[in-house]
């Protein structure tokens, strides 16, 4: 069986850097074929000498790479570059400055052909230094394009000081706790860092970093808080440290060391996203069930929620279930209720 072709997903704030960043996958010696789908071919920038072949939306660079553009539906043109010959290494989505990315990362969840030639690797959020501060103040669409990202790639740096730009991570933590940051200048960054990642599979992310779902997330201000943490309370809920950005996203963070009883999880997660999913952005989890030696892990983009079994719980490992939320109008004391009633 063909392996499903990663996608990512390029997300930003108009001004941000994505351009650049796409003008290197179309033209440098990198060894890969990438197919890169974008709004408006003529906004890249492309030197037309760098076109091997070109139709009305599929432009062959001679990198082996493509470009492609969309003039319609998204899933037509994913569907006919499946189709050609030699296939590709990756595919990335570009989005609009403007654009939220949850209904790009949707298609690759509710279209069965799609979803079964392709896989969701990462949705990458490039970051201007420079404005995102007022940007998250006065532009929802910033901000959730932010709260979406698993990886954050915080460009033009140097045009910010050392203090600004501590400034610039913490408002961004705030937003989004988990992301992966990388920092830097003129859209410089190795393209492994953003491509074939797994980084939209919890699983394979937690399996890297084991703390991507943290039980804490500190910022200078727990200097101010007093912890009482002890090994034997079982539940964790890190309430003086909801994270609220400018933009009204927050994310909360839930853990447990019960045992979860699926017949009470599932329902209620698809409840709520069935009557909060305008609001929930996004949704992960990791829960350990009774008598299951594997880990259940859930993914949710507004009301579409899946999970499936994973890896083995490893031996010595902690069995900590874990649930984030992040989006808007998020009731802590409601999720924190709701949560605890699942326990088996």
């Amino acid at each position: 069986m063909t392996q499903p072709v990663p996608v990512t997903v390029l997300t930003g704030f108009l001004g941000a850097g994505k351009t650049t960043l796409l003008n290197r996958i179309l033209t440098e010696q990198h060894g890969k074929k990438y197919a890169v789908i974008v709004n408006e071919f003529g906004e890249i920038g492309i030197d037309n000498d760098l076109i091997v072949d070109a139709d009305e939306e599929v432009f062959e660079m001679n990198n082996g790479c493509v470009c492609c553009t969309v003039r319609g539906d998204l899933i037509r043109i994913i569907e006919g570059l499946m189709k050609r010959k030699g296939g590709f290494d990756a595919i990335l989505v570009e989005t609009t400055g403007l654009a939220k990315p949850a209904p790009v990362a949707q298609t690759f969840f509710v279209d069965a052909d799609v979803r079964a030639k392709t896989q969701l690797d990462a949705i990458v959020t490039v970051v201007d230094a420079k404005h995102v501060l007022d940007q998250l103040q006065n532009n929802e669409e910033a901000g959730e394009q932010i709260a979406f990202a698993d990886v954050i790639l915080l460009n033009k740096t140097d045009l910010v000081s050392t203090d600004e730009l501590a400034a610039i991570e913490r408002a961004i933590r705030q937003v989004n706790s988990t992301a992966r940051l990388h920092k830097m200048q003129r859209g410089d960054i190795a393209l492994d860092a953003i491509m074939g990642l797994g980084a939209f599979d919890l699983d394979r992310v937690t399996e890297i970093d084991p703390h991507f779902l943290p039980d804490h997330e500190c910022d200078d201000a727990c200097a101010h808080h007093d912890h009482d943490h002890h090994e034997h309370d079982h539940h964790h809920h890190d309430r003086d440290h909801d994270h609220v950005s400018a933009s009204g996203i927050t994310s909360v963070s839930l853990s447990t060391e019960k045992l979860i009883n699926p017949e009470k999880l599932l329902p209620w997660l698809n409840d709520i996203t069935q009557a909060r999913g305008p609001d929930i952005l996004r949704l992960k989890g990791i829960f350990a069930f009774p008598d299951e030696p594997k880990r259940f892990v859930v993914q949710g983009v507004h009301m579409i929620v899946e999970g499936d079994t994973q890896r083995d719980w490893k031996e010595g490992e902690k069995r900590v279930s874990r649930l984030v939320f992040i989006g808007k109008n998020l009731d802590r004391a409601e999720l924190e209720t709701a949560f605890a009633a699942c326990a088996a």
